[in-house]
């Protein structure tokens, strides 16, 4: 029986205590004392959050399958327990051990967005590290940066002893293969990141030295270390049917994010819209075979009880073999009342019709991302999609039964004009003039158009990483410029307007 890292008088003080005493189904359990390196793995968010993340998963099964390995994960506690445990001292611990953190031989970190750069730091002062990697001793865990915004390092490069570039899958066991044996020898922390910093993909700060022009732009890079290579090339994993993928995901006590089985089909993007990191960094598009998925899709739906599965990608609709893949998910799994769900898809007769096949199973909203609002704006940012493709897919979905589309935007995109913003809201009016077309017995009651906006965020390896970033006064004025234009459509009562608070 392990000993609860909180207290019944903490856990019952805080909301959804479950998030912090692990125990989850599928849980990974070892004796520490029994494996040579304990490594910690953490997604700087709220447990629901973390939980739903699929790169935490398949690292997680990754290190776990090592038999001298124990992997164990933790995510940032909420405001009441952040306080609960400042006030008592308490030392940020993993959820399978409940065992702090700073006793650990790695903390690992995924970056998924910049806004969680101030939760790393909540990680490290909870976990009684030190901030700064430069005051980090040798009982200190080596703490790694991983995830895309790995990719710009700089902002966050004094927190962190080595960033891992590139897909997770390559170069782990190398690693700790090379920890391991750094141990054994006796060698110091120093000795180790440099030994880790001759293996492809690994960047460690401290052995380049960075200089600035005088507006606070990065001017260079030169290594101090002989260890450390003069460019540190990403890590990508080419064959996805051959590496593993995590058949026995954790499944929470609570509700989370995604509650889902998470079937990645893809890797990559063929379509390259120039505002889209996700789409440069990741290339080349790669597909898993079919075979490997439908094997992964049975053990996964029978190893967590789960009754949707999603079909993870960039860009479901270029999975090749993304038709036959549905027509056996529906024939397997349709009478157990699975329900299969995608990403946002393109707007095209193929989607379309592979929709329809999943709609009979359990009625549900159509996605599609126009991202902008005019034509030449789509053209700009490189979308491949016209106004003619959109309306014509909205109609023949309407024609096919569904009477819900979720329509998402970007707002501060590069050339971005008052006319643009416009364009979403008559747009979204033209959405809905193309379902009242239809012959109002054919219809399937009244339709609903949640159209959705976000803000441009430049991100670096993008065509765009050099254009502006609005200012929150003027996203907010161009939030409210669209609410205003969607008020005076026609079909105004059919539309919800969401934008994103931050």
């Amino acid at each position: 029986m392990r000993k609860l890292a909180l207290s019944d008088e903490v856990l019952l003080s805080v909301e959804k205590p479950a998030r912090y005493i692990g125990g989850e189904v599928n849980m990974q359990v070892k004796n520490p004392n029994e494996v040579d390196i304990r490594f910690c793995m953490c997604f700087p968010d709220v447990y629901e959050i973390g939980m739903s993340h699929l790169g935490i998963q398949i690292l997680y099964d990754i290190l776990n399958r090592r038999n001298d390995t124990y992997c164990e994960r933790v995510y940032s506690p909420w405001v009441d327990l952040d306080k609960i445990m400042r006030e008592k001292k308490i030392p940020l611990f993993a959820l399978e051990s409940q065992d702090p953190i700073k006793n650990f031989d790695f903390l690992g970190i995924t970056l998924q967005y910049e806004m969680c750069y101030t939760n790393v730091l909540q990680i490290l002062e909870l976990s009684q590290i030190p901030i700064y990697a430069r005051d980090r001793t040798e009982e200190d865990p080596i703490v790694i940066g991983g995830g895309p915004c790995t990719y710009n390092p700089e902002p966050i490069a004094d927190f962190f002893d080595f960033f891992y570039i590139g897909e997770g899958e390559t170069s782990y066991n190398e690693i700790l293969d090379t920890y391991k044996e750094g141990k054994k020898q006796g060698r110091s922390r120093k000795e180790i990141l440099e030994q880790i910093a001759g293996i492809e993909g690994m960047y460690v700060p401290a052995f380049y030295d960075v200089s600035y022009h005088a507006d606070g732009t990065v001017a260079g890079m030169v290594s101090n270390n002989p260890n450390a290579p003069d460019k540190v090339k990403r890590q990508v994993e080419m064959n996805l049917s051959e590496t593993y993928y995590p058949t026995t995901p954790l499944v929470p006590y609570i509700k989370a994010t995604q509650d889902r089985v998470v079937l990645e089909i893809q890797r990559g993007c063929i379509r390259g819209c120039r505002f889209c990191q996700a789409g440069m960094i990741y290339r080349p598009n790669r597909e898993r075979s079919l075979e490997y998925l439908k094997k992964c899709a049975y053990e996964m739906l029978a190893s967590t009880g789960h009754e949707e599965i999603s079909l993870s990608s960039l860009s479901s609709s270029d999975y090749s073999q993304l038709q036959e893949l549905v027509c056996f998910l529906i024939n397997e799994f349709g009478s157990k009342k699975v329900n299969i769900s995608f990403p946002s898809l393109r707007i095209d007769a193929f989607s379309l019709d592979v929709m329809s096949k999943v709609q009979d199973i359990r009625k549900s909203s159509l996605t599609f991302a126009p991202e902008a609002g005019s034509q030449r704006l789509r053209n700009v940012i490189n979308k491949g999609l016209t106004e003619e493709d959109i309306l014509n897919g909205s109609g023949k979905a309407f024609q096919s039964g569904w009477n819900r589309v979720k329509l998402y935007f970007m707002m501060g995109l590069p050339t971005e004009k008052e006319d643009d913003i416009e364009g979403i809201a008559i747009l979204s009016d033209q959405i809905a003039r193309k379902y009242y077309e239809i012959p109002k017995e054919q219809r399937s009651g009244k339709v609903s158009i949640v159209t959705s906006t976000s803000f441009f965020v430049p991100k670096p390896f993008t065509p765009f990483q050099w254009a502006r970033m609005n200012t929150s006064e003027e996203y907010l004025t161009k939030q409210h410029y669209l609410r205003d234009k969607i008020r005076e459509q026609l079909n105004r009562k059919s539309i919800k307007y969401n934008w994103h608070e931050a």
